[in-house]
């Protein structure tokens, strides 16, 4: 997954299966659920080296993700389900994979990149959504 220093912009709209379940094992409240299935993220990706940065913007909410390859760091998801977490985000491939450790169990995610589409694969216990984006022009 080349992305480099040059922003790489993607924006949902290919699809996203499985959203709601993956909300529900957050206990994200039933609201915010059915405001987030209606909307349109666009995902920055920014990279010097091994370290990233992505960004989610919508209409609705903004989240922003810094980290270091191979580096366990602690992050707390204020603005998504609030909680404290250990995250270590590695390379798998050519997929970046994050393991999260807090509260719940087997909760992380996946990038990467196909045929000009950013796939991203979300984890949390039994509940497994996935989002396709495209590049944006």
């Amino acid at each position: 997954m080349a992305i480099k220093r040059n922003p790489t912009t993607f924006k949902v709209s290919m699809g996203q299966w499985l959203f709601t379940s993956f909300l529900q094992c957050k206990y994200i409240d039933f609201a915010i659920r059915k405001i987030a299935v209606h909307l349109t993220p666009v995902k920055t990706f920014i990279q010097d080296g091994d370290n990233f940065v992505i960004k989610t913007q919508s209409a609705f909410k903004s989240y922003e993700l810094s980290f270091a390859v191979g580096v366990e760091k602690e992050e707390f998801t204020k603005g998504f389900d609030n909680r404290m977490l250990k995250t270590l985000v590695t390379w798998e491939g050519d997929k970046l994979v994050a393991i999260q450790k807090g509260e719940k169990a087997n909760r992380g995610w996946k990038h990467w990149i196909e045929d000009d589409k950013l796939y991203l694969e979300l984890t949390c216990e039994d509940a497994v959504c996935q989002q396709v984006y495209k590049r944006k022009d």
